[in-house]
C-alpha cells in the first residue's frame, strides 16, 4: 500500500477509460454521411442571376406547384445521367444544370418559337 503510484501503472496492459466512448463519437458523426447544410442544397432549385433577370424580362413567375414540378424533373434527369437539360413545361422552357439543380435560363412561349436549344443532352417534358 505504502508503494508510489505511477502514471499509466494503474492500468497496465489495458486500455484506459473513456479511450473507447471518445473515438465511437468521431466516428459516429463520420458515419452519419453528409452534413445536414449539404442535404439541404442539394435538394433546393436555385437559380442563376442570368435566370433571373430573364423571368423577370419575360414576365414569369413561377408557383409552387410548378418549382415542385421542376425539382422531380431534375430529379428523373439526374436519375438518367443527365447534366445539362431542356425542361419544357406547356408555357415555357428551362435550361438546367442538373448536377448544381440551377435554372440557368428561362423562356416563355413567345421566345421558344424558332429557337435552337444548344449544350443540353437531356430533354424533360413536362405536361
Amino acid at each position: 500500500m505504502n508503494d508510489p503510484i505511477r502514471i499509466g501503472s494503474l492500468y497496465p496492459g489495458r486500455i484506459q477509460p473513456n479511450a473507447l466512448s471518445r473515438n465511437r463519437t468521431v466516428k459516429s458523426a463520420e458515419a452519419q454521411g453528409p452534413a445536414f447544410k449539404d442535404l439541404l442544397q442539394n435538394r433546393l432549385l436555385h437559380f442563376s442571376n442570368h435566370a433571373v433577370k430573364r423571368l423577370e424580362q419575360r414576365g414569369i413567375e413561377l408557383k409552387p406547384e410548378q418549382l415542385s414540378q421542376i425539382e422531380s424533373a431534375i430529379d428523373s434527369a439526374a436519375a438518367k445521367g443527365a447534366k445539362d437539360s431542356l425542361i419544357l413545361m406547356k408555357d415555357m422552357a428551362l435550361i438546367v444544370n442538373v448536377n448544381n439543380r440551377t435554372v440557368v435560363t428561362a423562356m416563355d412561349g413567345n421566345s421558344m418559337k424558332d429557337n435552337v436549344f444548344t449544350q443540353i443532352d437531356s430533354a424533360v417534358i413536362i405536361s
